[in-house]
Protein backbone atom coordinates (compact mmCIF):
# COMPACT_ATOMS: atom_id res chain seq x y z
CA UNK A 1 0.00 0.00 0.00
CA UNK A 2 1.33 3.58 -0.61
CA UNK A 3 1.17 5.41 2.97
CA UNK A 4 1.39 9.16 4.06
CA UNK A 5 3.35 9.86 6.83
CA UNK A 6 2.26 10.44 10.30
CA UNK A 7 5.19 12.85 12.74
CA UNK A 8 5.73 11.57 16.28
CA UNK A 9 8.51 12.86 18.72
CA UNK A 10 9.87 9.33 19.21
CA UNK A 11 13.09 8.98 17.19
CA UNK A 12 13.25 8.21 12.99
CA UNK A 13 13.31 4.37 12.38
CA UNK A 14 15.05 1.37 11.14
CA UNK A 15 14.05 0.17 8.53
CA UNK A 16 11.67 -3.34 4.28
CA UNK A 17 13.05 -10.94 -5.10
CA UNK A 18 12.31 -14.27 -4.85
CA UNK A 19 9.42 -16.16 -3.53
CA UNK A 20 8.56 -15.99 0.05
CA UNK A 21 9.34 -19.80 0.88
CA UNK A 22 12.59 -19.46 -0.67
CA UNK A 23 12.92 -16.06 1.25
CA UNK A 24 11.99 -17.62 4.37
CA UNK A 25 14.04 -20.56 4.23
CA UNK A 26 17.28 -18.40 3.21
CA UNK A 27 16.81 -16.64 6.26
CA UNK A 28 17.03 -19.54 8.52
CA UNK A 29 20.18 -20.03 7.22
CA UNK A 30 21.41 -17.01 8.60
CA UNK A 31 23.12 -17.25 12.09
CA UNK A 32 23.49 -14.50 14.93
CA UNK A 33 27.48 -14.92 15.10
CA UNK A 34 29.58 -12.86 12.50
CA UNK A 35 30.08 -14.44 8.94
CA UNK A 36 31.80 -12.83 5.86
CA UNK A 37 30.16 -13.18 2.59
CA UNK A 38 32.76 -13.45 0.07
CA UNK A 39 30.34 -12.51 -2.89
CA UNK A 40 30.13 -8.72 -2.60
CA UNK A 41 31.71 -6.88 -5.74
CA UNK A 42 34.54 -5.09 -5.99
CA UNK A 43 35.47 -1.80 -8.21
CA UNK A 44 38.71 -1.76 -10.13
CA UNK A 45 40.98 0.96 -8.14
CA UNK A 46 42.43 2.05 -11.40
CA UNK A 47 38.94 2.70 -12.87
CA UNK A 48 37.30 4.18 -9.76
CA UNK A 49 36.68 7.92 -9.76
CA UNK A 50 36.77 8.96 -6.23
CA UNK A 51 39.78 6.03 -5.22
CA UNK A 52 41.81 8.71 -3.81
CA UNK A 53 39.47 9.92 -1.44
CA UNK A 54 39.55 6.73 0.67
CA UNK A 55 41.89 6.61 3.74
CA UNK A 56 45.18 4.64 2.55
CA UNK A 57 44.99 1.77 4.33
CA UNK A 58 41.53 1.27 3.37
CA UNK A 59 42.62 1.66 -0.55
CA UNK A 60 45.34 -0.39 0.07
CA UNK A 61 43.32 -3.02 1.47
CA UNK A 62 40.96 -2.56 -0.90
CA UNK A 63 38.11 -3.79 1.34
CA UNK A 64 35.98 -2.23 3.20
CA UNK A 65 34.64 -4.08 5.92
CA UNK A 66 30.50 -4.11 6.62
CA UNK A 67 29.05 -5.15 9.31
CA UNK A 68 25.08 -6.22 8.50
CA UNK A 69 21.96 -7.87 10.16
CA UNK A 70 21.57 -10.07 7.09
CA UNK A 71 18.22 -10.77 7.57
CA UNK A 72 16.01 -8.11 6.51
CA UNK A 73 14.41 -8.35 3.32
CA UNK A 74 14.35 -6.71 0.91
CA UNK A 75 17.26 -4.77 2.06
CA UNK A 76 19.57 -7.19 2.69
CA UNK A 77 18.95 -10.94 2.94
CA UNK A 78 20.15 -14.42 1.92
CA UNK A 79 18.80 -15.45 -1.60
CA UNK A 80 18.03 -19.39 -1.73
CA UNK A 81 21.26 -19.97 -2.67
CA UNK A 82 23.01 -18.63 0.71
CA UNK A 83 24.27 -15.33 -1.04
CA UNK A 84 23.59 -11.83 0.17
CA UNK A 85 21.29 -9.72 -1.52
CA UNK A 86 18.96 -7.04 -1.46
CA UNK A 87 18.74 -2.76 -1.74
CA UNK A 88 21.88 -2.10 0.77
CA UNK A 89 24.31 -4.72 -1.09
CA UNK A 90 22.83 -3.82 -4.23
CA UNK A 91 23.94 0.16 -3.65
CA UNK A 92 27.42 -0.86 -1.51
CA UNK A 93 28.56 -2.55 -4.73
CA UNK A 94 27.66 0.67 -6.62
CA UNK A 95 29.60 2.54 -3.98
CA UNK A 96 32.78 -0.25 -4.62
CA UNK A 97 32.69 0.72 -8.30
CA UNK A 98 32.98 4.21 -7.27
CA UNK A 99 35.96 3.82 -4.38
CA UNK A 100 38.03 0.88 -6.40
CA UNK A 101 37.49 -1.39 -3.62
CA UNK A 102 34.78 -4.12 -2.08
CA UNK A 103 32.38 -4.04 0.63
CA UNK A 104 32.57 -7.39 2.24
CA UNK A 105 29.37 -8.09 4.25
CA UNK A 106 29.66 -9.83 7.94
CA UNK A 107 26.87 -11.19 9.51
CA UNK A 108 25.67 -10.06 13.15
CA UNK A 109 22.72 -8.78 15.06
CA UNK A 110 21.60 -5.50 15.07
CA UNK A 111 22.13 -4.24 18.09
CA UNK A 112 25.67 -5.30 17.87
CA UNK A 113 26.76 -3.76 14.68
CA UNK A 114 28.14 -0.15 16.82
CA UNK A 115 29.70 -2.27 18.87
CA UNK A 116 31.69 -4.28 16.23
CA UNK A 117 32.46 -1.11 14.72
CA UNK A 118 34.15 0.31 17.84
CA UNK A 119 36.15 -3.51 18.63
CA UNK A 120 37.42 -3.10 15.05
CA UNK A 121 35.60 -6.28 13.36
CA UNK A 122 33.96 -3.68 10.66
CA UNK A 123 34.77 -0.64 8.92
CA UNK A 124 31.02 0.50 8.86
CA UNK A 125 27.30 -0.86 9.39
CA UNK A 126 25.05 -1.09 6.76
CA UNK A 127 22.20 -2.28 7.42
CA UNK A 128 18.59 -0.43 6.99
CA UNK A 129 20.11 1.51 10.48
CA UNK A 130 18.09 4.89 11.09
CA UNK A 131 20.46 8.26 11.55
CA UNK A 132 19.00 8.96 14.84
CA UNK A 133 21.01 11.88 17.27
CA UNK A 134 20.80 9.12 20.10
CA UNK A 135 23.22 7.00 17.63
CA UNK A 136 24.83 9.82 16.56
CA UNK A 137 25.85 10.55 20.42
CA UNK A 138 26.42 6.88 21.45
CA UNK A 139 23.18 7.68 24.27
CA UNK A 140 21.12 4.45 24.88
CA UNK A 141 17.88 5.30 24.03
CA UNK A 142 16.44 3.18 27.33
CA UNK A 143 18.86 4.78 29.96
CA UNK A 144 19.23 8.40 28.16
CA UNK A 145 23.19 7.40 29.52
CA UNK A 146 26.03 8.07 27.00
CA UNK A 147 27.85 4.47 26.20
CA UNK A 148 29.82 5.29 23.45
CA UNK A 149 31.22 8.22 21.41
CA UNK A 150 28.40 7.53 18.74
CA UNK A 151 28.72 6.92 14.72
CA UNK A 152 28.07 9.48 11.70
CA UNK A 153 26.06 8.60 9.22
CA UNK A 154 25.81 9.21 5.72
CA UNK A 155 22.42 8.97 4.84
CA UNK A 156 21.26 7.34 1.62
CA UNK A 157 17.98 5.93 2.23
CA UNK A 158 14.43 7.61 4.11
CA UNK A 159 11.97 5.12 5.41
CA UNK A 160 9.35 4.82 8.52
CA UNK A 161 7.73 2.25 10.73
CA UNK A 162 4.69 -0.24 9.83
CA UNK A 163 2.34 -2.44 11.46
CA UNK A 164 1.57 -5.83 9.86
CA UNK A 165 -0.96 -8.30 11.88
CA UNK A 166 -2.12 -11.55 10.54
CA UNK A 167 -4.33 -11.89 7.17
CA UNK A 168 -8.03 -9.92 7.80
CA UNK A 169 -6.80 -7.76 10.55
CA UNK A 170 -8.98 -9.88 13.29
CA UNK A 171 -7.89 -7.46 15.90
CA UNK A 172 -9.29 -4.25 14.16
CA UNK A 173 -5.16 -2.85 14.44
CA UNK A 174 -4.55 0.31 12.98
CA UNK A 175 -2.20 2.17 15.10
CA UNK A 176 0.24 1.89 17.76
CA UNK A 177 -2.44 3.36 20.48
CA UNK A 178 -4.32 -0.04 19.19
CA UNK A 179 -1.62 -1.95 20.71
CA UNK A 180 -2.17 -0.81 24.02
CA UNK A 181 -3.18 -4.25 26.44
CA UNK A 182 -1.93 -6.75 23.56
CA UNK A 183 1.25 -8.75 22.88
CA UNK A 184 3.15 -7.64 19.94
CA UNK A 185 6.54 -8.76 18.74
CA UNK A 186 9.54 -6.30 17.53
CA UNK A 187 13.06 -6.84 15.98
CA UNK A 188 15.25 -6.17 19.45
CA UNK A 189 17.38 -3.25 19.38
CA UNK A 190 15.42 -1.60 16.37
CA UNK A 191 13.78 2.03 16.31
CA UNK A 192 10.38 0.30 16.30
CA UNK A 193 11.27 -1.68 19.78
CA UNK A 194 11.72 1.74 21.19
CA UNK A 195 8.54 3.18 19.92
CA UNK A 196 6.73 0.36 21.50
CA UNK A 197 8.49 1.28 24.53
CA UNK A 198 8.03 4.36 24.38
CA UNK A 199 4.18 4.24 23.44
CA UNK A 200 1.90 5.52 26.08
CA UNK A 201 -1.51 3.72 26.51
CA UNK A 202 -4.64 4.69 29.09
CA UNK A 203 -6.68 2.43 31.37
CA UNK A 204 -4.01 0.78 33.08
CA UNK A 205 -3.43 -0.70 29.85
CA UNK A 206 0.46 -1.48 28.31
CA UNK A 207 1.96 -3.04 25.39
CA UNK A 208 3.65 -6.72 26.49
CA UNK A 209 6.96 -6.51 23.79
CA UNK A 210 8.53 -9.83 22.82
CA UNK A 211 11.47 -8.96 21.41
CA UNK A 212 13.71 -10.58 18.79
CA UNK A 213 17.29 -10.77 17.31
CA UNK A 214 16.15 -10.80 13.60
CA UNK A 215 12.68 -9.75 11.89
CA UNK A 216 12.00 -13.18 10.57
CA UNK A 217 11.56 -14.89 14.56
CA UNK A 218 8.99 -11.44 15.01
CA UNK A 219 7.33 -12.51 12.20
CA UNK A 220 7.13 -16.70 12.75
CA UNK A 221 5.85 -15.46 16.20
CA UNK A 222 2.93 -13.62 14.64
CA UNK A 223 2.18 -16.19 12.44
CA UNK A 224 1.48 -18.71 14.39
CA UNK A 225 -0.29 -16.55 17.16
CA UNK A 226 1.78 -15.20 19.56
CA UNK A 227 1.27 -11.83 19.41
CA UNK A 228 -0.98 -10.24 17.32
CA UNK A 229 1.14 -7.69 15.68
CA UNK A 230 4.68 -7.11 14.55
CA UNK A 231 6.05 -3.74 14.14
CA UNK A 232 9.04 -3.39 11.67
CA UNK A 233 10.67 -0.76 9.52
CA UNK A 234 7.75 0.01 7.02
CA UNK A 235 9.88 -1.40 3.72
CA UNK A 236 10.31 -4.92 5.44
CA UNK A 237 6.51 -5.25 7.13
CA UNK A 238 5.09 -4.38 3.30
CA UNK A 239 7.82 -7.04 1.85
CA UNK A 240 6.66 -9.37 4.63
CA UNK A 241 3.07 -8.53 4.25
CA UNK A 242 3.50 -9.20 0.38
CA UNK A 243 5.26 -11.97 0.13
CA UNK A 244 4.68 -14.35 2.92
CA UNK A 245 3.04 -17.45 2.09
CA UNK A 246 1.80 -15.86 -1.34
CA UNK A 247 0.52 -12.54 0.64
CA UNK A 248 -1.79 -14.79 2.59
CA UNK A 249 -0.16 -14.94 5.91
CA UNK A 250 0.02 -10.73 6.69
CA UNK A 251 -1.36 -7.63 5.97
CA UNK A 252 0.53 -4.20 6.54
CA UNK A 253 -1.99 -1.95 8.49
CA UNK A 254 -2.30 1.76 8.86
CA UNK A 255 0.03 4.68 8.12
CA UNK A 256 3.76 4.87 8.24
CA UNK A 257 4.94 6.13 11.17
CA UNK A 258 7.97 8.78 11.82
CA UNK A 259 9.71 8.64 8.77
CA UNK A 260 13.29 9.32 8.34
CA UNK A 261 16.64 8.99 7.13
CA UNK A 262 18.91 5.42 7.09
CA UNK A 263 22.57 6.15 7.44
CA UNK A 264 26.00 4.15 6.92
CA UNK A 265 27.35 4.11 9.93
CA UNK A 266 31.33 5.31 10.43
CA UNK A 267 33.01 6.03 12.99
CA UNK A 268 33.83 9.32 14.20
CA UNK A 269 37.27 9.43 13.87
CA UNK A 270 36.83 8.44 10.33
CA UNK A 271 36.01 11.70 8.86
CA UNK A 272 38.38 10.30 5.77
CA UNK A 273 36.07 7.69 4.93
CA UNK A 274 32.87 9.33 6.00
CA UNK A 275 33.80 12.01 3.34
CA UNK A 276 34.47 9.18 0.56
CA UNK A 277 31.26 7.55 0.98
CA UNK A 278 29.58 10.57 1.05
CA UNK A 279 31.16 11.69 -2.69
CA UNK A 280 30.58 8.36 -3.45
CA UNK A 281 26.73 7.85 -2.85
CA UNK A 282 26.32 11.91 -4.24
CA UNK A 283 27.65 10.15 -7.45
CA UNK A 284 25.71 7.30 -7.88
CA UNK A 285 22.48 9.67 -6.93
CA UNK A 286 23.34 12.17 -10.23
CA UNK A 287 24.85 9.29 -12.44
CA UNK A 288 21.14 7.29 -12.50
CA UNK A 289 22.37 4.31 -10.63
CA UNK A 290 20.71 4.96 -7.32
CA UNK A 291 17.45 5.55 -8.85
CA UNK A 292 17.86 2.07 -11.04
CA UNK A 293 18.72 0.14 -8.09
CA UNK A 294 15.85 1.35 -5.80
CA UNK A 295 13.61 1.00 -8.76
CA UNK A 296 14.98 -2.41 -9.05
CA UNK A 297 13.32 -3.34 -5.68
CA UNK A 298 10.40 -1.18 -5.69
CA UNK A 299 11.27 1.30 -3.15
CA UNK A 300 11.95 4.43 -5.22
CA UNK A 301 9.46 5.98 -1.90
CA UNK A 302 12.38 5.77 0.15
CA UNK A 303 15.04 7.80 -2.69
CA UNK A 304 17.00 10.95 -1.01
CA UNK A 305 18.05 13.88 -3.43
CA UNK A 306 21.18 14.21 -1.25
CA UNK A 307 23.23 12.06 0.52
CA UNK A 308 23.71 14.20 3.88
CA UNK A 309 25.81 13.62 6.86
CA UNK A 310 24.02 13.41 10.45
CA UNK A 311 20.77 14.56 8.93
CA UNK A 312 18.39 12.42 10.99
CA UNK A 313 16.40 13.65 14.56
Amino acid sequence: MTASTIRRPAAATRLTAVGAIAVAGALLLTGCGDQTDKSASSGSASAAPLSDKLPADIKSAGVIKVGSDIAYPPMEYKDSSGKTVGVDVDLANALGKQLGVTFQFNNGTFDTLITGMRAGRYDVAISSMSDTKNRQNGIDADSGKKVGEGVDFVDYFTAGVGIIVKKGNPENISTLADLCGKIVSVQRGSVAHDLLKAQKCTGGKKITIEAFDTTLEAQTRLKAGGTVADVDDYPVAAYAAKTTDGGNAFESVGDQIEAGPYGIAVGKTDTKLRDAIQAAVTAIIKDGTYATILKKWGVEAGSLTEAKINGGS
